[in-house]
């Protein structure tokens, strides 16, 4: 009898371990109240309109290009984080910034997923959004079935970070925190640098029937003095394009040498840079 007693008394603390574990699901992640018929068209593929300059709106020299010596944006930075910017445009005027896209595997990471060369797609659902980029390739998922972002103590930077967001009419607003920082991830090959503390609000939206729009709210507590505006579009490519895998370790010819200058070879292995002879086997 005492054994019954204790199998039946163990049955109801399970029942209540996974009553409870159903409340927390439905209290934590609530239900999308979006349709899928209610959401707009961003099918197809995409690229960003423009040059890989992050910040078009502060660049200097006006046509200046990212990864060309002397260009440079002027985000709000404190006194640190402009100190480090200005060491890695130097880095740049030598020929030595470590980019790590020229780690061959390295995500861009967000937000410099929005502002790369290559293709993007947007798959949209109810309960997420996933924007897919070719340059990586990655991809950052957006939750918009109504959950928050995890507490402090379950959160740890990654390259595309944590974003949740909602739909007002047809444009997306999500929020973007637990991103990896200077030293992991670059906004441009300018030099441009986040912190790990930084949040990013965007809201996108295709602005016609051939054109997306991103507009992001930057704040970092860290490196930033006051919030940073920048938009950036993006046109929609024929009918038919499709998205390719860039995998640069199939065709890696930016391999980075023992004095950490980031080389670009030829398809015998020629290093093609002014003012270096070596040949990389």
């Amino acid at each position: 009898m005492q054994l019954v007693r204790i199998v039946m008394a163990s049955s109801k603390l399970a029942c209540l371990g996974v009553t409870a574990l159903l409340l927390f699901s439905r209290v934590g992640i609530a239900q999308s109240s979006t349709s899928l018929e209610d959401l707009p068209d961003w099918g197809g593929v995409w690229q960003m309109i423009g040059p890989t300059v992050f910040d078009r709106a502060t660049v200097e020299p006006p046509d200046g290009r990212a990864g060309r010596p002397g260009v440079r944006e002027h985000p709000p930075y404190n006194a640190e984080w402009e100190a480090k910017y200005l060491e890695n445009i130097d880095r740049v005027r030598q020929g030595r910034f470590p980019d790590p896209l020229s780690t061959c595997g390295i995500f861009p990471g967000f937000p410099r997923t929005l502002n790369l060369p290559g293709a993007l797609e947007f798959v949209v659902r109810p309960e997420q959004v996933w924007i897919l980029t070719e340059d990586g390739p990655s991809i950052t998922r957006i939750f918009t079935d109504g959950r928050s972002h995890p507490p402090p103590d379950e959160l740890w930077p990654t390259y595309s970070g944590e974003s949740v967001g909602r739909w007002e009419g047809d444009t997306l607003t999500f929020e973007t925190i637990g991103i990896k920082g200077a030293g992991d991830t670059i906004l441009d090959r300018t030099g441009l640098v986040l912190s790990e503390r930084a949040r990013i609000t965007t809201r996108l939206r295709r602005i016609d029937a051939s054109t997306m729009e991103a507009r992001m709210i930057i704040e970092d507590p860290l490196a930033l003095t006051e919030p940073w505006p920048v938009t950036k579009q993006y046109e929609r490519l024929p009918e038919g394009s499709r998205m390719f895998d860039v995998a640069c370790a199939e065709n890696n010819r930016n391999p980075v040498d023992e004095s950490g200058r980031t080389l670009t070879l030829d398809a015998d292995g020629n290093v093609l840079d002014v003012d270096i002879e070596t040949r990389v086997e």
